[in-house]
């Protein structure tokens, strides 16, 4: 059934009139009033500019990316590769010879705000919709987005995800571009392994994420392999997921969390040898919190990344991480959301991690 402006208005027990101030912004509107517009607009899922029937096909010229933050270059990369895909000729099926216009949504991690975009996204008629990043492992809010994603997808926008997983349910809604987050965390602790690390802390991002917990599996697979899962002297005999939950310490993807956790990991365990940090920009904050702490990289202690970053070769000493092809895959879901490349094959590609060994690990010191 076709919801329309004067259900709307029902819904919010506002007038028809009211309802349009609020929606075009060219009036102003008590706060509450407004508020409880929006919520029946959303409530009802309203598209402006049109009855939903008539949306067989997204027809604006807009492609929207989301972004945890913009100013974290994991999702600076991606979305700008993206971008030189969306902005250039495409085509010829728009204006303006095929182009698009990329907006920059930036979340800042909310699950909310990521819904709110959608719906601001599924309003404007989006063409494309592109998602970066890991996902949050909350099923309200996986249910919520796979409800979202598959009216954006009936009204002809189409979805790519980008650096994430698809959603447990509604697979065939998206193009999905994951990166093999889970083996190159093994890949990397394999490495630490060789060198004869047997201590090894872990400096993990935020529990809920999905790039967390696939990054940490891979981890503690190469650890299991090992023998090393098991605390220090015993064998494992149900301790060993204790020890490691005592080895790894959560927190934000940025410096701030990866120099207090480190700190939290040497006063838990100041016989670990090596530390394996979330991402690259973690790892900056971690071989601070060792340098104030009066050791030496890799001397004294060993330090790792994740992502390969731009500053990483130039870090001193260069940071050992994992290379995710974050520029190729961005562009790659600029080129899907415009049509431009045909989707994988079932709609899901794994993207390889490279392990690049530098100088800020070495094997302990005896």
């Amino acid at each position: 059934m076709t919801v329309t402006l004067a259900d709307v208005a029902a819904r919010a027990r506002v007038s028809p009139a009211t309802v349009s101030r609020v929606l075009n912004g060219n009036y102003p509107v008590a706060a509450t009033t407004r508020e409880r517009v929006l919520r029946a607009v959303d409530d009802l899922d309203y598209v402006l500019n049109g009855p939903a029937s008539s949306l067989a096909a997204a027809t604006s010229d807009l492609v929207g990316i989301l972004v945890n933050d913009i100013a974290d270059p994991f999702f600076g990369i991606m979305a700008g590769a993206a971008q030189t895909q969306i902005g250039g000729p495409g085509d010829g099926s728009g204006r303006a010879g095929g182009e698009k216009l990329a907006v920059i949504c930036n979340t800042g991690g909310s699950p909310e705000r990521e819904l709110t975009y959608l719906t601001l996204l599924q309003r404007q008629r989006a063409a494309a919709v592109v998602l970066t990043g890991g996902a949050v492992e909350d099923p309200a809010h996986q249910a919520a987005m796979s409800a979202k994603l598959t009216k954006l997808a009936d009204a002809g926008t189409r979805i790519v995800f980008c650096g994430r997983p698809p959603l447990p349910e509604g697979d065939a809604l998206v193009a999905a571009l994951a990166f093999d987050n889970r083996g190159g965390g093994r890949r990397l602790a394999e490495h630490l392994i060789s060198l004869g690390h047997r201590r090894i802390g872990y400096v993990a991002g935020p529990p809920e994420r999905t790039t967390t917990r696939h990054r940490l599996e891979g981890h503690r697979e190469a650890l299991r392999a090992a023998g090393l899962d098991a605390a220090p002297g015993e064998a494992d005999g149900g301790r060993g997921s204790d020890d490691q939950d005592r080895l790894t310490v959560h927190g934000p993807y940025d410096r701030r969390s990866g120099y207090e956790a480190t700190l939290e990991l040497l006063r838990r365990a100041p016989d670990v040898t090596a530390i394996v940090a979330a991402n690259d920009t973690v790892a900056l904050g971690a071989c601070a919190a060792v340098r104030d702490q009066g050791m030496r990289i890799p001397q004294d202690i060993s330090v790792a990344g994740f992502d390969d970053l731009p500053f990483s070769v130039d870090a001193v000493p260069a940071l050992t991480t994992v290379r995710l092809p974050l520029f190729e895959a961005g562009a790659r879901a600029g080129r899907l959301a415009m049509g431009k490349e045909n989707p994988p094959p079932g709609g899901i590609a794994t993207i390889a991690a490279e392990l690049m060994i530098r100088g800020s690990t070495a094997a302990p010191r005896g």
